[in-house]
């Protein structure tokens, strides 16, 4: 498969005094081929909008970026024509028709297909003919994936889509989302604060805290290196001197989050649990228990 994305010692620094100063990342690396979906994880600050901002171009970064083949922002204009971009922030023209809206993405870029919009928007409650402005949230992401997913754009970066959606919207999202991805060589960033929705759609996650990544691996390496173990409370200190990325108690027992290689030479296990992905995020943002 071919790369992408790729990033290299890209770091970010921001002069000056008071809030923003400072380094916002710090020497990042990562690879994204074709058929890749990258689960880009942080709190608020932890770089993920910074990290979006420089594979989008829109500011001068250190390190070296390149985005099928182009350096975001010496070549944005090529960059901007392979990669597609959805935030949970509304950037319809609210004053635009529906079908307005078509016609004039038609005629700005080069790969969309109105006839293949129209059929996405068919499935849904959308009106050609509705203002953009009397939609709801849920109607404006989807069409504005309905935008996105009738171009041949290679590398789409989602910001938090889905926030604020009921289930209905969320699914009928994801659902027109992946019948997109499967249908040619591209690649998906997704950043959410919602790890256990996203979970099952990932292939890699990159875990950011302070501007660093404090985890880049693959799904299946974090099944294998990862285990959540039971113990009675009176193994606590055993416990302990393990340095566990986490414990959670319970009735008379306790969880304990750690690498699968410690919990092969450990006796009187009540139960090993497969880790999720949201446990290890939370594990990696606190620190060690």
């Amino acid at each position: 498969m071919s790369v992408l994305v790729r990033a290299t010692q890209v770091s970010k620094q921001y002069a000056g005094q008071g809030k923003g100063q400072g380094e916002a990342l710090k020497r990042i690396n990562f690879e994204l081929k074709a058929g890749q979906v990258l689960g880009l994880l942080g709190h608020n600050g932890a770089g993920k909008s910074t990290l979006i901002k420089s594979l989008l171009g829109a500011h001068n970064y250190q390190g070296q970026i390149e985005v099928v083949g182009y350096e975001p922002v010496r070549d944005r204009a090529q960059v901007m024509a392979q990669l597609s971009y959805i935030s949970d922030v509304n950037v319809l023209p609210d004053w635009m028709k529906v079908e307005q809206l078509l016609r004039y993405t038609e005629g700005v870029h080069p790969s969309f297909d109105i006839g293949k919009a129209r059929s996405v928007l068919e499935q849904t409650d959308i009106k050609l003919n509705s203002k953009i402005k009397a939609l709801s949230k849920g109607m404006k992401v989807q069409l504005h994936l309905a935008i996105v997913i009738s171009t041949d754009s290679k590398v789409l970066i989602l910001d938090e889509p889905t926030l604020g959606l009921d289930l209905v919207y969320r699914d009928t999202f994801y659902r027109h989302l992946l019948e997109w991805f499967h249908d040619g060589e591209r690649a998906l960033i997704i950043a959410s604060h919602e790890v256990s929705e996203i979970e099952h759609l990932l292939t890699d996650v990159l875990i950011l805290k302070k501007g660093e990544a404090v985890l880049q691996s693959s799904m299946s390496d974090i099944e294998e290196k990862y285990v959540v173990v039971e113990t009675e409370n009176q193994q606590t200190e055993a416990m302990r001197a393990l340095n566990p990325l986490s414990s959670e108690q319970a009735l008379g027992t306790t969880r304990w989050l750690i690498e699968a290689e410690q919990a092969k030479d450990l006796d009187n296990l009540d139960r090993i649990y497969n880790v999720k992905l949201a446990d290890l995020f939370l594990a990696l943002q606190k620190g060690a228990a």
